[in-house]
């Protein structure tokens, strides 16, 4: 496996992007959407462990609009504005840009793949409900069932219906941003979409439960949804 930093070309300005190139040629491709605090190293080393496991990874760095880009995980202030001020336009601009990357380096949209954490996790429902993407999982995606703390983060699963492709959601009971009852009329409701979905929620996890630089992380949890993620776009890449 190899790694390098990139800049990728996007209308409003270069993006930072961290690309995972496994050992053998690959065959598929994921874009990793980050956390609210940016593009560090544990979104890093995610793009990692999917080249690992045979997948050109990509990890943009959607924080590329802003001077300082990367935030602690107790600067919940800084991240509140940062994320609130990301328009969706603006995400799936730089999704896209990932997708022609990915385009350029053999990977055809029904070979690509898109996964995300918390933040990241709504970018990627929302990718999955408007671009030709061919799996996506999300990790504790925060206005997705409910309205965001942003006027610019608009709920989506009322847009259940447009999905594009195959969906897998990973959730955490404990999660205090993520109503449960609502995780389940979503799940209701994804029954009967043309696409397969699969819904998956951990009673003992909270938000952040996959990051073992937090202190919500939950190592059992975190290896099931590993797993899972991997079958995800292992059956459907």
């Amino acid at each position: 496996m190899s790694t390098k930093s990139i800049e990728l070309s996007t209308p409003d300005g270069p993006m930072r992007t961290h690309v995972a190139h496994p050992t053998r040629t690959p065959t598929a491709g994921v874009i990793v959407i980050m956390e609210a605090f940016g593009l560090n190293n544990h979104i890093a080393g995610i793009a990692d462990r999917l080249a690992a496991e045979g997948f050109l990874a990509v990890a943009p760095d959607l924080y590329h609009r802003y001077e300082n880009k990367v935030v602690g995980y107790d600067e919940l202030d800084a991240i509140f504005e940062m994320m609130g001020n990301l328009l969706d336009s603006q995400a799936l601009m730089d999704v896209d840009a990932a997708i022609d990357y990915l385009a350029s380096q053999g990977i055809s949209n029904d070979k690509v793949g898109i996964t995300g954490f918390c933040m990241g996790g709504r970018i990627t429902f929302l990718t999955a409900i408007s671009r030709p993407v061919a799996a996506a999982v999300t990790y504790y995606g925060g206005a997705i069932v409910t309205e965001g703390f942003s006027p610019n983060q608009p709920q989506l699963s009322n847009r259940h219906g447009e999905l594009k492709c195959p969906w897998l959601g990973l959730f955490g009971d404990m999660d205090s941003m993520i109503p449960t009852d609502k995780l389940e009329e979503l799940r209701s409701n994804l029954e009967h979409s043309a696409q397969p979905t699969d819904l998956v929620r951990y009673p003992e996890a909270d938000h952040g439960f996959f990051c073992d630089e937090r202190p919500s992380y939950n190592a059992a949890a975190a290896s099931d949804a590993w797993q899972r993620t991997l079958s995800w776009f292992r059956t459907h890449l």
